[in-house]
């Protein structure tokens, strides 16, 4: 028999199928993880398929050995890794990678171990204890195994002492083995099922997934309408079909108040991926998975390879999130993938959000995905009370700090009620700009051409593109002036103001900054669901999915800041961070209000956010993109040069130009707009951009 085997080298020159011998009396199956000799040295590969023989007419060399107890790809995700490779043009070696943990090439991790002790067969217990009457401790030990019938040694050793143990072995009266240890994410987070009666609206919206089986679905809900109920039950259906299913959330840290209740519904059978687990924990609950032991993926994502065998169901919550855009190699749309994946499986796909994508409305209202709606909160709650503050008239009130009146107003009577509340402000940091008032000398970054943000917890100035840190100025570098003065406002200057204003309030921040250790989402938002903090600031990771029943007011500082940008989704991006952060507030039977401080509150969008007029802003927004024939009605296509020098970059972009000009004349009428230009950020990481 022969393998046709990629070899899992990234490189242009070997991306095709090499044929191995499969060893005289060892039977290697499609999938397979192999390790294969390969020009001068030895490489991991995945067989992708066998065969009787090969076409190859010299000798073949002979596959070493098998990496993994089973295969580790199935060929359902072999099918969907040469998609992804033709529809991203990306090598085959690379989409495969995809589908694995990364820790699992070269054998970087492994099942973990641990030493156990019990009794030995054929032991009198009587006769030895009363052997060991001169050996109390050893006689405890016994005592104790023969109690609870094995014991890990390590906590043997503690209680005894090691001694104690190693004469017990070395009589024969116990023994000593190993025993696999499931590293378990998020251990912590646990919950209690609760039952619970849908509403008419979640119910009709059930049963429309489950009579259409195999198709895909946008699911639009307003916050708080219990779109999560409705994926819960749905993936109740497919287990009981004996099908498996995966949930996508947008953000690492939904994934603790997600994991807290598919625990409390599936038990063992819900297994966690996302990269912000440990190499052990993936590792593990990635087996989980492929060997059938959990039936339910949740995760970020990377979830949308798990290797699950007869899935049934796909949820892609939250799915007008760009974090389901991967922007580094290999590069795709997981909505895409999803598609492609549903389509193999006949799994039903369902997109969810209270504020999707125009492209999604769009498809739905244009009939190639069913759309569903849900247009109350659970119970009828209503939503909360948006309140817009003009910050000019602040500043005419002589109101110069970051807080309006009323959003101070508002924090006492939360905090008196002892209630909680969230502030939004989509910047890190102390201050983003930090600025020399002698002769407007800005900090910049050496090798990024953006400024450094001041992090006073750190008494650092931090690039937020390449992570470089640098020292705090105490005077300008260009002239020699000591007025150095920090303008703007981070999460960490929104916290600190906040505390001189309300010293008794308990506080948590949740940026990029707080959660970068390990179990650092999961940390701050267990803290905030038990009552641990009063107030709550972060930037996007607290905008979306989380449920707080005890939040009452949520504040958003400076709420058109994303309006301008130079980007047609600006607006589209602007109304769902306002739209789902406003949601956070009221979900459950306590009135919430939102306060959004805005310098532009005549703005028609802000006016649509504030009344959660997501029908009306669609229809405003699709009329602009037809007439600019923006997505969905024509596509943009950057292409992106990278150089470490900047005449290579051009250089390159002119050849490219050039190229590109001759397609361009061939299909002009398909054409709206070709030109090349500089990047919006120029320079990265001591990298030009065109």
């Amino acid at each position: 028999m022969v393998a046709e085997v990629i070899v899992d080298v990234l490189n242009t020159n070997v991306d095709r199928v090499f044929d191995y011998a499969i060893p005289e009396g060892k039977e290697i199956v499609e999938g397979a993880r192999v390790l294969v000799p390969f020009a001068t040295k030895l490489v991991e590969g995945f067989v992708i398929a066998t065969k009787p023989c090969s076409s190859f007419e010299g000798e073949l060399k002979e596959i070493k050995g098998e990496l993994d107890l089973i295969p580790a790809l199935t060929p359902e995700l072999i099918r969907l890794a040469v998609q992804i490779k033709n529809k991203y043009h990306v090598l085959l070696a690379e989409a495969l990678r995809l589908f694995i943990p990364a820790e699992m090439r070269g054998g970087k991790v492994e099942q973990k171990t641990k030493n156990y002790v019990r009794i030995s067969e054929n032991v009198d217990l009587g006769v030895l204890t009363k052997e060991l009457s001169r050996a109390p401790k050893q006689r405890e030990a016994l005592l104790y195994l023969a109690e609870h019938g094995e014991a890990p040694l390590s906590f043997l050793a503690v209680a005894f002492g090691r001694g104690a143990i190693n004469a017990l072995k070395e009589r024969g009266a116990v023994c000593i083995y190993e025993q696999g240890v499931q590293r378990i994410p998020y251990k912590a987070v646990s919950g209690h099922g609760k039952s619970v009666t849908l509403t008419y609206e979640q119910n009709a919206v059930l049963q429309k997934i489950i009579s259409n089986q195999g198709k895909s679905f946008l699911l639009h809900g307003v916050t708080g309408s219990g779109k999560t109920e409705i994926y819960i039950r749905a993936i109740k259906n497919a287990l009981e079909q004996r099908k498996t299913a995966i949930m996508l959330v947008p953000e690492i840290g939904l994934t603790p108040q997600v994991m807290r209740r598919f625990r409390s519904e599936f038990g063992e059978s819900v297994a966690l991926l996302h990269s912000g687990l440990s190499a052990g924990e993936r590792y593990d609950e990635w087996w989980r998975l492929r060997n059938g032991e959990a039936k339910v993926a949740v995760g970020a994502r990377s979830a949308i390879f798990a290797p699950l065998e007869n899935l049934g169901l796909i949820i892609i919550d939250e799915e007008h999130e760009q974090s389901y855009n991967s922007d580094k190699s290999p590069r795709y749309r997981t909505e895409e993938v999803a598609r492609m994946r549903s389509m193999q499986t006949n799994a039903t796909l369902i997109k969810g959000s209270a504020t999707p994508l125009i492209e999604s409305y769009y498809r739905a209202k244009s009939g190639e995905d069913i759309l569903l709606e849900l247009k109350d909160r659970i119970n009828y709650v209503s939503m909360p009370e948006a309140i817009v503050v003009d910050m000019r008239n602040e500043v005419m009130r002589g109101n110069d700090s970051v807080f309006s009146e009323e959003l101070i107003y508002r924090l006492e009577q939360t905090l008196s009620h002892g209630e909680q509340a969230m502030l939004y402000i989509n910047r890190r940091g102390f201050s983003p700009v930090v600025m020399c008032n002698a002769c407007g000398y800005v900090a910049r970054c050496k090798d990024c051409d953006v400024s450094l943000t001041y992090h006073k917890e750190d008494e650092q100035l931090k690039c937020h593109y390449c992570g470089a840190k640098y020292r705090v100025l105490d005077v300008c570098p260009e002239c020699g002036s000591a007025k150095i003065r920090q303008r703007g406002l981070g999460t960490e200057k929104v916290v600190n103001e906040l505390q001189k204003r309300f010293p008794s309030a308990r506080f948590l921040r949740m940026d990029a900054d707080t959660t970068k250790n390990k179990d650092g989402h999961a940390r701050i938002t267990e803290a905030f669901f038990k009552g641990e903090a009063d107030i709550l600031v972060g930037t996007q990771m607290i905008a979306k999915g989380h449920d707080f029943a005890n939040v009452t007011l949520v504040g958003v500082l400076d709420a058109d800041l994303g309006l301008y940008l130079s980007d047609f989704r600006a607006a589209e991006r602007t109304f769902s961070l306002l739209t789902q952060v406003a949601g956070r507030a009221g979900r459950a039977q306590k009135k919430g209000y939102v306060v959004l401080q805005t310098h532009t509150p005549h703005h028609p969008l802000v006016r649509l956010a504030k009344d959660y007029d997501f029908h009306s802003f669609y229809e405003h927004e699709i009329l602009l993109r037809e007439a600019a024939k923006y997505p969905p009605f024509g596509s943009i296509i950057r292409v992106m040069v990278v150089a470490e020098k900047e005449e290579e970059g051009i250089a390159a972009l002119k050849e490219l130009y050039c190229k590109l000009l001759t397609f361009k004349q061939k299909y002009e009428k398909s054409f709206v707009f070709f030109n090349k230009m500089k990047s919006p950020v120029k320079f990265i990481m001591k990298k030009y951009r065109f």
